[in-house]
């Protein structure tokens, strides 16, 4: 049963992340902590396994396709790196009941991001054709790293619902460009955050496995179609379905337990 239920979520989350660039991939450690019973230090790794293999697949057609700003990638992983270790110390001292409340916290932030995101694209960092302004980009880019670091140490999330909308409200990138952008920042940091939650956790390789196998078929194939499918609609959906899944988690901290 565990099997089967990381193959169905691991589809959706890696069609979420090909489609969205983002946001799929906070309902993972929900879905292994409440729907196949794992403690939320076994959880984290495996979601931010998850997440990195398909946000690197789902990035691939955006590489191919040249819909990637490879420097403000490199500006948001270099900030984010040393954050997501630091996010990952932090946690490791936290009560689990704390860190859920924390996800929850973070799960509504990014349901509101969703909701919000009207489709507007910022000029904070562009200079009519002359494309981005380095001086004015960079200093707007390494404090938003550095936050989407931290959370993906502290709570196994790829932080793209924060990324997105940096890249294109605050410093003027193109939804397209800042989606293949985003996962590439994502990949980076999540792999990063791996290798810093691994030490003496152990982890369930049949449902990581499971879990990877599909949410790359599903990040595959989104990413292919993404671009000729209108995504607001289903991102306000799906930012409905986070809040829910974010009362879940609330109600199960704080009044259940």
């Amino acid at each position: 049963m565990a099997i089967t239920l990381s193959l169905i979520f691991g589809a959706i989350i890696g069609v979420l992340l090909g489609l969205l660039g983002g946001g799929g991939s906070i309902l993972a450690v929900p879905v292994l902590v409440y729907a196949l019973g794992l403690d939320v230090a076994q959880a984290i790794p495996i979601s931010l396994i998850v997440i990195a293999i398909a946000s690197a697949v789902g990035a691939l057609p955006k590489v191919r396709a040249h819909r990637v700003q490879w420097r403000l990638a490199g500006i948001f992983a270099a900030a984010g790196i040393p954050a997501t270790i630091l996010g990952t110390a932090v946690g490791k001292h936290l009560p689990q009941h704390a860190l859920m409340l924390g996800f929850a916290v973070v799960m509504v932030a990014a349901g509101v991001r969703m909701l919000r995101d009207n489709g507007d694209t910022g000029t904070a960092c562009t200079v009519g054709n002359a494309g981005i302004n380095w001086r004015r980009c960079a200093p707007r880019s390494i404090p938003a790293g550095l936050v989407v670091g931290f959370l993906t140490g502290l709570f196994g999330v790829g932080g793209g619902f924060l990324i997105i909308p940096s890249l294109v409200l605050m410093l003027g990138v193109e939804m397209p460009i800042a989606v293949g952008t985003s996962l590439l920042i994502v990949t980076v940091n999540s792999a990063a955050a791996v290798f810093s939650h691994l030490h003496g956790v152990r982890i369930d390789w049949g449902i990581t496995n499971a879990f990877v196998g599909t949410a790359i078929v599903g990040s595959l194939i989104a990413g292919n179609v993404g671009s000729t499918v209108d995504t607001s609609r289903l991102q306000h959906w799906f930012a409905y379905l986070v809040f829910a899944v974010a009362g879940y988690v609330l109600v199960d901290t704080l009044v259940l337990h």
